[in-house]
This record gives structure tokens, C-alpha cells and sequence, in this order.
């Protein structure tokens, strides 16, 4: 499931954008949808990694049953998705180079996993090391 995540991470920076990619599943696997930053693409500030995966997705009556994979920490816009729709889990590739809202949903009995993947935090850590200002504007800094 991370390498679905990874993925888009990837194409999100080879079209220019920000790395971080995110993916919908079921609890069984089937991906639902897939996803990644668009920020600077779409010069929108709304499309976010989870929120591209989400939407992409497309309706279901319910979400208690899924699991957002994303390569970073969900900011707290993000976080608060996961909340709202009540999706079940969230596994994190990393919380290093930002750490977000996962503790409070983890309070509010949301699943979650934090995998410490190094391959999700060499490629947003290369990111903020060489587009600083950009990565500033992403977090609201």
C-alpha cells in the first residue's frame, strides 16, 4: 500500500510539486483511489495528497472501513478528513520531517501506523532541503 503512496509522491515532484503522495484503500487492499500533492500544479491550497486520494475515490456510504496511506504525517486540514469521514486507519510512511495531527486521531481511536519508512523521508527531506521557501509555504510558515 505504501508503494501506491510512494508512487505519487514521486510524479507529484517530477510535474514540480511537492512529494508527498497518499492512496485510499479497503481494509481488504482494493485501492479506492490515489493521489498527491497538487499545491503548486493546480495552484490550488486545497489539494493536498489525502485530499486528491479522497476525492479521487469517489463516494461511498461509509468509511469507517478504510485505510489512508500516506507517505507524511497528515496536516491537521488532512487529519481533520480523516476525522470527518471517519476512515478507519491511517498508516504513515513518515512523521520526521513534519508531524501533524496522527497523535489526536490516534486519541480519537483512529488506528494508526507510523512506519519510520526511509525512502518517504530521504525523498520530502531532499524536497525541503532544496525548495526551503516553497516547503515553507506548503506548511502555512
Amino acid at each position: 500500500m505504501l508503494d501506491t503512496a510512494i508512487d505519487e509522491a514521486v510524479r507529484g515532484r517530477d510535474e514540480g510539486g511537492i512529494p508527498i503522495g497518499a492512496a485510499l484503500f479497503t481494509r481488504t487492499g482494493e485501492l479506492l483511489g490515489a493521489g498527491h500533492n497538487r499545491r503548486v500544479q493546480e495552484d490550488d491550497a486545497s489539494v493536498h495528497a489525502e485530499t486528491d486520494a479522497f476525492r479521487r475515490a469517489g463516494r461511498r456510504r461509509g468509511y469507517r472501513d478504510t485505510v489512508m496511506v500516506t507517505t507524511l504525517s497528515p496536516c491537521w486540514y488532512c487529519s481533520g478528513l480523516v476525522r470527518q469521514f471517519n476512515i478507519g486507519a491511517v498508516v504513515i510512511g513518515e512523521s520526521t520531517n513534519f508531524s501533524g495531527g496522527h497523535e489526536w486521531l490516534a486519541e480519537l481511536g483512529v488506528e494508526v501506523i507510523v512506519l519510520d519508512d526511509p525512502t518517504c523521508t530521504e525523498l520530502l527531506g531532499t524536497f525541503i532541503h532544496d525548495h526551503a521557501q516553497l516547503w515553507n509555504e506548503d506548511i502555512g510558515e
